[in-house]
């Protein structure tokens, strides 16, 4: 790995890095680079990932990683959906590619052996929850707002989300998969997706803290490190409707839900049906059926597994195209949903997206038995 001072590509300059990779310390830092474009991730930017994790796990000198992300406004929005739209619409085999790498980067993250700390300041979203959740030392601030929200776009939740949205009692995780409800930092640690909260103010404090660790560090010294500048944190503000969301979200099929949200009829239950009316009929019934397969996985290699398969649906759609259309290029915010209609949506719709893939991701992990 290049020094501390050293750039980390020696013929770039920091601005034109993408991803910025240094030991400081006994740390060694990852700090994603975009921040016009809210360091939404790159192929570039996976792999360069992926050979950092190896090569901090290797290196003796290195006690734990540090995740951060670029510019004041978050960690990162996710990955890049206007080269997926663009090379998917020319037919390209790029969105696989990146796909399938950032998928086992995830599951790269999930298995490292070194303690791994993502601060999650400010924007968290898509591929950026999927840098950040699987760590062992997750932050959030009073800026943190996480969120799941390709089903307005036509796409599903996936890094994982189907195993990292289904470990928590209840149906916190299928209401935030379906909505794409931004959470503040108490919801954040409520869900289970992150384990501290540390104001931003002090968040330049813990990285300097951190690389005063010795190469020895434990885990335990990590979270000591990072507990002397923690505060407990605010309360959760759509945790406060979890026996609602409970209750309302507990069907498997989305036509159930839209029933049960009628029926309430509460200010809560009429503006979830209203966001939920919004979102890509195709898209809520593939979300709901994919968390509901990751509900009974024993292992999130198996749910990245069936995302990926499911991607595939994507590229050879609609709705993924015209949902980015609608937010991203055109931005008129009114996308053409096929079907345009709940009722619509076929079991063969549905079914299209739950092929097995050509070329599995995890051939040789997958455990047997295990439903895709």
């Amino acid at each position: 790995m290049p020094s501390t001072s050293e750039p980390a590509t020696p013929m770039a300059t920091a601005a034109e890095q993408h991803t910025l990779i240094e030991r400081i310390g006994s740390i060694g830092r990852i700090r994603l680079n975009r921040p016009k474009a809210l360091n939404s991730l790159t192929l570039a930017m996976v792999r360069d990932i992926e050979a950092a994790l190896d090569a901090f796990e290797a290196d003796p000198q290195v006690a734990a990683v540090l995740v951060t992300g670029e510019g004041d406004r978050g960690l990162c929005a996710g990955g890049d959906i206007r080269m997926i739209y663009d090379s998917g619409k020319a037919g390209s085999d790029e969105p696989t590619i990146f796909w399938r790498e950032e998928y086992r980067m995830n599951a790269r993250i999930a298995r490292h052996s070194k303690p791994y700390v993502a601060i999650m300041d400010g924007i968290v979203m898509g591929g950026g929850v999927g840098v950040s959740v699987y760590g062992s030392h997750r932050i959030v601030t009073e800026r943190t707002k996480l969120a799941m929200p390709e089903t307005g776009i036509g796409f599903f939740p996936d890094v994982g989300a189907s195993w990292f949205l289904t470990r928590q009692e209840g149906e916190l995780g299928t209401y935030a998969a379906l909505t794409g409800a931004q959470l503040a930092a108490g919801d954040v640690i409520t869900f289970g997706l992150a384990d501290v909260y540390v104001p931003s103010d002090r968040i330049p404090a813990l990285v300097e803290a951190l690389p005063q660790l010795p190469a020895t560090a434990t885990p335990a010294d990590v979270s000591t490190t990072i507990g002397a500048l923690a505060e407990t944190p605010p309360p959760a503000n759509v945790a406060a409707n979890q026996e609602a969301i409970d209750r309302l979200f507990a069907f498997d099929t989305i036509e159930a839900i839209f029933r049960a949200l009628e029926r309430e009829g509460t200010p809560f239950a009429e503006k979830t049906l209203a966001d939920l009316k919004t979102k890509s009929p195709l898209s809520l019934k593939v979300t709901l059926r994919l968390l509901r397969l990751g509900r009974g996985a024993s292992s999130l290699e198996a749910c990245l597994e069936r995302e990926f398969a499911a991607t595939a649906g994507v590229l050879h759609g609609h709705d993924f195209f015209e949902g980015v259309r609608a937010a991203v290029i055109d931005k008129d915010r009114n996308p053409q949903w096929r079907p345009a209609r709940i009722a619509d949506v076929t079991d063969a719709d549905v079914a299209a997206f739950f092929q097995p893939a050509a070329k599995p991701l995890f051939a040789a992990t997958t455990r047997k038995g295990e439903r895709t």
